[in-house]
């Protein structure tokens, strides 16, 4: 979940990755609209059915590489539960997200435009699906644990 529309390369570029995933490990973009009387992490936070698990993208969260995403997503996938992948605006997020959330997410120490991180969680989340797979598109354990082969 997202809040504000995104240009359509952002659209293109997360419909790319989402496409790529299997069935049983399938990704949907919602995008919830912007409202001045409602903060974006309220309106975000309003989305996540009980039945789901949050889990929130924040610079503050915790930093994983990517074999421990796939890690968290067998554990995800194993407890059966939907997750809901939580995108917050250019204000972030605050202390009810935090509690809210079943674990909070750092991508990167940088700084990433709010809708660009869109792309960047559906292409991880499916680099994480391929190291489960076994699948070649992850090639970071290979060649000393460089992708580039250092």
């Amino acid at each position: 979940m997202a809040v504000g529309k995104a240009p359509a390369w952002v659209d293109e570029g997360f419909s790319e990755y989402a496409s790529r995933l299997p069935r049983d490990c399938s990704m949907e973009l919602k995008v919830v609209a912007p409202r001045r009387n409602q903060s974006d992490e309220q309106r975000l936070l309003a989305e996540v059915r009980r039945d789901e698990t949050a889990i929130v993208f924040d610079a503050r969260g915790k930093s994983l590489t990517s074999a421990e995403l796939a890690e968290a997503l067998a554990d995800w996938r194993m407890a059966g539960r939907n997750l809901a992948l939580l995108v917050g605006g250019a204000e972030g997020f605050g202390a009810e997200a935090w509690r809210r959330a079943h674990q909070v997410i750092s991508l990167s120490r940088l700084t990433f435009p709010h809708q660009l991180t869109r792309v960047i969680v559906a292409e991880q989340f499916y680099r994480a699906w391929t190291i489960l797979a076994g699948h070649p598109y992850h090639r970071a354990s290979r060649a000393g644990g460089h992708a580039d082969g250092r």
